[in-house]
């Protein structure tokens, strides 16, 4: 069996043309009935589909679409630059091509920024937003300076010694020597220089933070209380701005609690997608 296999044992991997760029697609059970809509995946800056895998490998009782960004992962690099809105276009004609008209939107970090974007831009086609561990963009509280300085630096997907020394101080909420750790360094694939370098310019100057009174998606925030890199308030402000948002705070966790607190998570991510929907007045009444 291929370590691929391994990573995402129930995957369906392809290399797609979607809107002129050549992206490597994952998806899970996209043939199997199901009572609830496919979750639509954007991962975080730099990361590939097998970081993500095996949440989707968890929620057995729905469908679950993702890819890699250009230059990540085993997708190409980009030829030429993108921004939300261009890679939004092409997220939508990707569903198209699956025949997929509505999607529960689910992003992390980097991703979760995509996922805002997503929603707003093609509001038809989100059903409920998912936004763990991020922030409203370029208006964002930053986090801890060790962090940060430890994520500009290459060597964090390049070389695993690094990581695993670094891990607790760029994530937090990690316990030394877990076998989560270890499992989340084995999956990672590092990215281009030019994939990395797109990636980071596709969101400056961006900011929802206007656009988040608008968005009338009932949409679950999910942040770690010891997450370094996207500070707790910046889930706070998320859930403030948004009018249908409920915050879960996950104690603890880090900027990875996904892995280190994954059975609370994919408690709290059915129960929220399961849900009955709820209409403004029972919201104001409860």
């Amino acid at each position: 069996m291929t370590s691929k296999a391994s990573q995402a044992e129930t995957a369906t991997f392809s290399i797609e043309k979607i809107g002129g760029r050549t992206l490597r697609v994952a998806h899970w059970r996209l043939d199997m009935p199901s009572e609830h809509p496919p979750i639509l995946f954007f991962n975080g800056i730099g990361a590939n589909i097998e970081a993500a895998a095996p949440l989707a490998e968890r929620l057995t009782e729905r469908g679950f679409i993702m890819f890699d960004m250009p230059g990540t992962g085993e997708s190409p690099d980009p030829v030429i630059p993108y921004n939300p809105v261009t890679m939004a276009w092409t997220t939508s004609e990707l569903l198209d091509h699956y025949s997929i008209d509505q999607v529960d939107v689910m992003g992390v970090s980097w991703g979760g920024a995509m996922a805002q974007h997503f929603a707003l831009q093609h509001s038809a086609r989100t059903r409920r937003l998912v936004l763990a561990a991020t922030t409203p963009g370029m208006l964002m509280v930053p986090g801890n300076p060790a962090a940060l300085s430890k994520m500009a630096d290459p060597r964090r997907y390049i070389d695993p010694e690094f990581m695993s020394e670094h891990f607790t101080t760029l994530y937090g909420g990690m316990v030394e020597g877990s076998a989560a750790k270890q499992s989340h360094i084995a999956r990672l694939k590092p990215p281009s220089p030019r994939g990395y370098l797109y990636q980071l310019i596709a969101m400056l100057g961006w900011t929802s933070l206007p656009a988040l009174p608008f968005l009338k998606k009932e949409t679950l925030v999910m942040m770690g209380s010891d997450d370094q890199i996207v500070p707790i308030i910046n889930g706070r402000i998320l859930a403030a701005m948004i009018p249908n948002a409920i915050l879960e705070i996950f104690d603890g966790g880090g900027h990875l609690f996904l892995l280190t607190h994954t059975e609370e998570s994919v408690v709290k991510l059915r129960a929220f997608l399961d849900a009955a929907v709820t209409t403004d007045k029972q919201r104001k009444a409860s």
